[in-house]
């Protein structure tokens, strides 16, 4: 529902999708950090965070069988676990986010983002503290910080994984609570302590199948792919005789 976003993000929503609408002009209603292509804007409302985590936090409570983020985030919640991927994450993605990341990063598939992994990671004094060095599996990344109250944890970019850097530069990054960051998946980050509190963030891995499908992220090779439920890791595979006779609009964005 719109009731759940930032006043604030529906204006930049309404701006991206207005005829007129370029990067530049996208810029200025957000908080740029140019030299790692990383953009901070409000997305959720106060209410609709507090809403989101005391439901996470009933899920955690219950004896219903959880599956875990990934190998590095021992604490949260899968989305889809939960039956939010169509009637939530879907429609953000193609409705609200899909504009702005075809202005933001259309070398990686802005424009056609066509599916995502979306999940809850929780962290407290007795349980994850941080987060090493990474990448995603993602073409772009949306960390949007839901609360609770905390301290320290900042987050820290280095460099796009296939430039690096003899010596990195790394660029830290507070979590404001109700707001985004929009990077690219490729770029190594990661997540300081937390000092204090309780920190839980949303984030959405989003995949464009046009860039993948041509090279798998996270080994540099033509993917092989196998059978798997949902949305998988985003690769799609069509017959040749199947191909539609149209020109991809993604490529020549």
């Amino acid at each position: 529902k719109d009731s759940f976003l930032a006043p604030e993000f529906l204006e930049i929503v309404r701006y991206c999708t207005s005829p007129d609408a370029h990067l530049q002009g996208l810029l200025r209603y957000t908080e740029s950090f140019p030299d790692k292509r990383i953009c901070r804007l409000p997305v959720f409302t106060e209410e609709f965070c507090q809403a989101l985590v005391d439901e996470l936090e009933n899920f955690e409570q219950s004896d219903m069988p959880k599956g875990r983020p990934n190998t590095m985030n021992n604490y949260g919640v899968l989305l889809n676990e939960l039956g939010m991927d169509e009637t939530f994450i879907t429609p953000l993605r193609e409705k609200y986010l899909r504009p702005i990341t075809a202005l933001l990063y259309p070398d990686l598939g802005g424009a056609c983002l066509d599916s995502h992994k979306a999940f809850v990671v929780k962290y407290s004094l007795h349980e994850d503290l941080d987060l090493s060095s990474h990448y995603d599996n993602a073409e772009v990344t949306l960390n949007v910080s839901l609360g609770k109250d905390f301290t320290e944890g900042n987050l820290y970019f280095g460099e796009f994984r296939q430039d690096p850097n003899p010596v990195p530069k790394y660029l830290e990054i507070e979590h404001v609570r109700t707001q985004g960051l929009l990077h690219r998946g490729g770029h190594i980050h990661g997540a300081l302590p937390i000092a204090s509190g309780e920190r839980w963030n949303l984030i959405i891995w989003m995949r464009s199948s046009a860039i993948r499908n041509k090279l798998c992220p996270m080994c540099n090779k033509k993917p092989e792919l196998v059978e798997a439920e949902g949305f998988g890791d985003g690769f799609t595979e069509a017959l040749e005789d199947d191909a539609p006779e149209t020109v991809n609009l993604c490529s020549l964005w």
